[in-house]
């Protein structure tokens, strides 16, 4: 299938009007592209009526859903959306909605009573969305009489946040272009066609399952089904009923649904193959997928200033590395030292990016956009190299690297050799503060239920792939590994609860 060139997300909604556009499993829902874009304007002109104008941000608290899908595709249109985590305490939306400069509020017409209370103190008008058995998606008590103009490339269409893991998030302006070019990215790289049909599992507050699983989806023609939240329990099930032939999810997610499948699974029938994005793997883990479900299991590299995807494994015939993020896809990919000089072929330093999809730069902040861009590269602060055949391997935030007596540290390579131990489910490494060394190299590792192993057994383990500067001092076994909302494991967040409990 050739793929329509559009400029902006309305534009994406382009498909024959009868087809299915958007499933949703729980209520029976099936809504056509016809519908989808009927929906979308109707909301749009409603909140052009209500003020909103091109720039206006909209923010938005819906969970996952046909009416999470139209807001954000009607905010787009008519201003620029600003998707929030449902689920955020009063005073992370206090933060958001001021950040943001928000206009109005868009939430759900029972509960958000966090969301609603930090809008009502900042002087925000809120709106509710609803959705009728039919699948119908209206805002409640919305004015009338303007129509909202179409948005142009140049546009910004969305607002999101970094993940501010240190200092304050910053706000990532999105254009209409960034997003239609990584959504085409995507939709080329997996060979997308109206025959596709996406299991949305990520949450649409954030780009992964903004752009990777639902408008790449939407651009190709092809179906999105869309829970309201991920169910492991429920997951065989609604890929068998809907025919599902893709998801994309993280590791946590891939984790739990391979902890429940003991065999190949006869629901994986339909499966064309299956991605992984947001957050490393372990190459044990993609050959134990592939092996379990019988379909290529495809590693990508993204983020959010980005809009998405930068790099992926691709799909037979090509060839696949675990362990790697596959090869760019749309964009140019480098290699860069401190002093921003390019790096040859398997020289360790941090990746740069160029592309379409790439952002222009934070909102407002003079100073990440002199320390994140040069000579026209944007910095992603991740560490990494570029082998031979031009696959990116990823070896670390910048930031986690531990610098142990002069020595640099990868922690993602030691979590992969403490991933190889059969005691172990998950392991997250760090550096914590020793008085003459700098930093000394420390774990946090979660045992398999059925598998016992002690803190002097995981060391020698260690001590037989790694050399001895890179092993664990300490390890902690501990019950979980927190995450954020996305799957991403903050180390200097878990490295901090776990010296402090030890404090």
């Amino acid at each position: 299938m050739t793929l329509k060139s559009v400029n902006t997300l309305l534009e994406v909604l382009h498909f024959a009007d009868s087809h299915t556009a958007v499933i949703v499993p729980e209520l029976g829902i099936r809504v056509t592209y016809d519908s989808l874009r009927r929906q979308v304007l109707a909301m749009a002109n409603a909140l052009a009526s209500a003020g909103i104008r091109r720039g206006d941000a909209v923010a938005i608290a819906l969970p996952n859903g046909l009416p999470a899908i139209v807001s954000l595709l009607a905010a787009s249109t008519a201003g620029t959306a600003a998707p929030l985590n449902p689920a955020y305490p009063y005073e992370e939306f206090l933060f958001f909605l001021g950040d943001t400069n928000a206009r109005i509020l868009l939430c759900p017409a029972v509960g958000a009573e966090f969301a609603r209370s930090a809008a009502a103190d900042r002087k925000i008008p809120v709106f509710s969305v609803e959705m009728s058995e039919d699948g119908n998606v209206h805002l409640v008590g919305a004015c009338t009489g303007s129509s909202a103009t179409e948005p142009t490339a140049d546009d910004i269409a969305l607002i999101l946040h970094t993940s501010g893991s240190t200092g304050r998030p910053k706000r990532v302006p999105l254009r209409h272009f960034n997003l239609a070019v990584s959504s085409a990215n995507i939709a080329n790289t997996y060979a997308l066609s109206e025959a596709d049909i996406s299991l949305c599992v990520m949450p649409l507050f954030h780009i992964h399952g903004l752009i990777g699983s639902t408008m790449a989806t939407l651009l190709s023609g092809g179906t999105v089904v869309v829970p309201i939240k991920f169910n492991a329990l429920s997951f065989w099930r609604t890929i068998r009923e809907h025919r599902v032939t893709w998801y994309s999810g993280v590791p946590t997610m891939h984790q739990l649904v391979l902890a429940r499948t003991r065999h190949k699974a006869e629901e994986a029938a339909s499966l064309r193959f299956i991605r992984s994005c947001s957050a490393p793997l372990s190459p044990e883990l993609i050959h134990k997928m592939e092996d379990v479900f019988g379909v290529p299991f495809v590693e990508a590299y993204g983020m959010t200033e980005a809009a998405h995807q930068m790099t992926s494994n691709p799909l037979p015939p090509r060839h696949r590395k675990p362990g790697s993020v596959g090869v760019g896809t749309g964009l140019r990919i480098c290699i860069m030292d401190k002093e921003g000089n390019h790096l040859d072929t398997n020289q360790r330093g941090e990746v740069a990016i160029q592309g379409a999809n790439v952002f222009r730069g934070y909102a407002s902040n003079p100073e990440a956009n002199a320390r994140a861009f040069v000579n026209g590269w944007f910095r992603t602060g991740d560490e990494g190299l570029l082998d031979e055949d031009c696959y990116l391997h990823l070896t670390g935030r910048i930031k986690d690297i531990i610098i142990r007596g002069g020595e640099n540290i990868a922690p993602h390579e030691v979590d992969e050799i403490l991933l190889r131990h059969a005691a172990v489910a998950a392991a997250v490494t760090f550096g914590c503060a020793h008085p003459t060394l700098g930093e000394e190299v420390a774990a946090a590792v979660v045992l398999h239920e059925r598998h016992g192993a002690t803190e002097a057994a995981l060391i020698k383990h260690c001590r037989e792939f790694l050399a001895e500067y890179k092993c664990p001092k300490k390890i902690y076994l501990v019950d979980s590994i927190p995450t954020t909302a996305t799957g991403k494991i903050r180390r200097r967040a878990v490295a901090a609860a776990l010296t402090d409990e030890q404090g």
